[in-house]
């Protein structure tokens, strides 16, 4: 494909689909046949200049020493295609199959200008006060829309899911300290709701188990969809022909009312013919004949030293005096860290670098798309999964979205949100949980009320 080029006059073509925290994401609406079915990835900066860079531009010294094992990932960046180039690092740990590297597309200054302002409306409030586009920016990331399939044939149509599974497993790791214990026996993601919920940024917690997700049990599995439906927050979104038809746009604040599942449900049936038991079983069926959580779930685990043993080598890395080690009092753990910090500096490099690695993984999005199968079109280029209850074939393709290379600048701040979110579990745990109006169709849910310490 010839280097494309985006300039002031083919901004009306372009309009917003959603964000994550370091991306605006654009759907293409224009006539181009070179461009149909395409989005369009914008970097973005925070408005608060004192919160750690979203996304890696450029790297530090000490970034081409720990990255220095991969020569063309330092290249990319002199190049400014750093995207393309760590989507082909996460492709081997994920498979090639569901990592689209995309191409990079030159952008003006005023294309991106026209861009912010145009679709200001349709971002969620509290994205519009954290971050703005990157107008100072002289490309994007032009990838395929993986909530379609190329191509489409009339009459068919297409449902994709973005699933945020985040981290599926309970940390093992020695560098654990006895106060952090709870790590080992509570997951992350369930801790950090109860902070969230504290702070104001969820409004109820989530009924969301990433174990059950990441377990190969079908009934779990079952489990953890039904609950997204529930509490899609960022986690979950369902798409119908390309548009957003289920979910938030990005943000853990947003709140599904009843009456929206309601309605989600009777367009999915409208364009599919699927009940919710068909759409479940059909989407976890696919989630377990792909295996691509196992791959996810595989590249997450590489951070096996955990953030408290990491941040230890990061340090080392910098050729800086550990700021952790001079506030521990524990013997033993220190005894351990000291070994951490009389590691070589490859070895160090290697395990913070599968920590950032672990760390995207633990925070990129599944895109999973499907489509009835024709019967006519044999030999087809996509997997596919037979759903008994209504005796249809269905084609589908998976693939990871948001692989953002993780700054190593950020470890401070993972090690700091990590304490915070253990810190006020231990605290709170699960206090004050109060059963709210049972939702309809059935079962209990809670919100929590997390009670003032005196």
């Amino acid at each position: 494909m010839e280097e494309v080029v985006l300039q002031a006059g083919d901004a009306h073509d372009w309009v917003y689909k959603g964000e994550g925290a370091a991306n605006l994401i654009l759907s293409y609406t224009g006539s181009s046949p070179s461009m149909l079915g395409k989005v369009l990835r914008a970097k973005k900066i925070l408005n608060d200049k004192a919160q750690p860079a979203p996304n890696c531009v450029v790297f530090s010294s000490s970034e081409q020493l720990l990255w220095g094992e991969i020569p063309e990932l330092i290249e990319s960046v002199k190049q400014d295609c750093l995207p393309q180039a760590y989507a082909q690092v996460m492709s081997q740990h994920l498979g090639a199959d569901h990592v689209d590297g995309g191409v990079r597309a030159r952008v003006s200054k005023e294309f991106l200008e026209i861009i912010g302002k145009n679709v200001l409306s349709s971002r969620p409030a509290w994205r519009v006060n954290a971050s703005a586009i990157d107008t100072s920016a002289d490309s994007a990331l032009l990838i395929s829309d993986h909530s379609l399939f190329s191509g489409k044939p009339s009459g068919t149509s297409f449902i994709a899911v973005e699933i945020k599974a985040k981290c599926g497993f309970i940390p093992s790791s020695e560098y654990i300290s006895k106060e952090n214990s709870i790590k080992k026996q509570v997951t992350r993601y369930k801790m950090h709701q109860h902070l969230k919920f504290h702070q104001g940024q969820i409004s109820k917690i989530s009924d969301y188990d990433p174990l059950d997700l990441f377990s190969g049990s079908k009934e779990r599995i079952h489990t953890a969809i039904k609950s997204f439906f529930s509490t899609p927050q960022n986690n979950f979104r369902i798409f119908v022909n390309g548009s957003l038809g289920f979910g938030g746009m990005g943000g853990g604040a947003d709140m599904i009312h009843p009456n929206e599942t309601e309605k989600c449900l009777e367009d999915l049936s409208k364009v599919s013919g699927l009940q919710l038991s068909d759409f479940t079983e059909l989407l976890s069926e696919a989630i377990s004949k792909s295996g691509v959580l196992d791959k996810l779930l595989a590249t997450q685990k590489l951070d096996d030293h955990d953030i408290e043993g990491a941040i230890h080598l990061y340090y080392d890395i910098l050729s800086q005096p550990c700021l952790i080690c001079k506030n521990i009092t524990d013997a033993e753990l220190l005894h351990k860290y000291s070994v951490l910090h009389s590691l070589s500096l490859d070895k160090s490099c290697k395990i913070v670098r599968d920590f950032l690695i672990a760390a995207t993984a633990k925070d990129c999005s599944l895109m999973m798309c499907f489509r009835p199968r024709e019967c006519e079109t044999p030999g087809s280029v996509y997997d596919s999964v037979f759903l008994k209850s209504v005796n249809q074939n269905y084609d589908y393709k998976a693939y990871f979205v948001d692989l953002d290379v993780k700054p190593l600048d950020k470890m401070p701040h993972y090690f700091k949100l990590d304490q915070k979110i253990v810190d006020f579990y231990t605290k709170n745990g699960e206090a004050g949980r109060v059963p709210c109006d049972s939702p309809k169709g059935g079962g209990t849910s809670y919100d929590t009320k997390v009670q003032p310490q005196h």
